[in-house]
């Protein structure tokens, strides 16, 4: 999938269902609690619901209580991009790395023993490829 990638609004918008064109194309993020990921625990590889890059393992998934699926880190240091926003708020934007969609933020609050890292993402952003 990730050899054709749109190049234009439009294209992407033919390419994306409405919920994750509001997400990856315009920084969107769904309601906690909602997304088909949050609670899924079935094993594979999470990638980009925009691109099909491999993003996340499953077995890096944790249960954050946040309402997102959450992940301690990316499959690969190369997968996604970090990108500090905000003024008031600061926070750290995760974007794919292949096709520059936004998939959510990383925060400082995760768990400890692995790294202390949340990477906070959007089911609607996500594919689960499973095992």
């Amino acid at each position: 999938m990730t050899d054709e990638l749109p190049t234009t609004d439009a294209q992407w918008r033919e390419r994306l269902t409405p919920e994750q064109y509001r997400i990856l194309r315009k920084a969107g993020t769904e309601r906690p609690f909602t997304g088909v990921y949050d609670d899924c625990k079935d094993p594979g590889t999470y990638r980009c619901a925009g691109c099909g890059s491999a993003l996340f393992a499953s077995t890096d998934k944790y249960d954050s209580r946040s309402g997102w699926p959450s992940f301690v880190a990316p499959a690969d240091d190369d997968a996604v991009e970090l990108r500090r926003e905000g003024l008031i708020l600061r926070r750290t934007e995760v974007r794919c790395a292949t096709c520059d969609s936004h998939l959510g933020h990383v925060f400082d609050d995760g768990p400890r023993e692995r790294g202390g890292r949340r990477f906070c993402i959007n089911s609607a952003a996500l594919d689960l490829d499973r095992a």
